[in-house]
């Protein structure tokens, strides 16, 4: 994938993903969409600044070629990851929210089963059907 449709991969995740959960969780949770369609908004780009400052700091913690790091190594990684993840975001949906730990906490465990089997799929179809390729040519342009 070129840079133009990893951004355009990035885009589609996300639009795709918010149509789906923003409705749901709304429905479930009883929250307005918008409020829902804020929260997801501002997750994904928590998650992807996250993500940065995340990496750059493991790479400093833990040295030499990320290419033979374990799986032990890798499994840390994703921990420390996910639990950085959680414990900036429960707060914040539960402060946006106006709800409970608890709720927030089990909001953000639907979000996280929802999109284990989301991004197993979306890769699957994008990877399948091209969408890019087909609407705006090749990927080497």
């Amino acid at each position: 994938m070129n840079n133009k449709e990893r951004i355009f991969h990035a885009i589609a995740f996300e639009v795709l993903a918010l149509a789906i959960i923003v409705p749901v969780v709304s429905f479930a949770t009883g929250s307005q969409s918008l409020s829902l369609m804020i929260v997801g908004v501002g997750m994904s780009l928590f998650t992807v600044i996250w993500n940065y400052v995340y990496n750059i700091q493991f790479d400093k913690w833990v040295s030499g070629a990320r290419s033979e790091r374990s799986i032990l190594v890798r499994a840390v990684h994703a921990i420390g990851f996910e639990a950085g993840l959680i414990l900036f975001t429960i707060p914040a949906i539960a402060w946006f929210l106006q709800v409970s730990l608890w709720m927030a906490l089990l909001i953000e465990a639907g979000f996280l089963v929802f999109f284990f089997f989301y991004t197993t799929i979306f890769n699957w179809a994008y990877d399948k059907y091209q969408p890019y390729q087909r609407w705006w040519g090749s990927v080497n342009s």
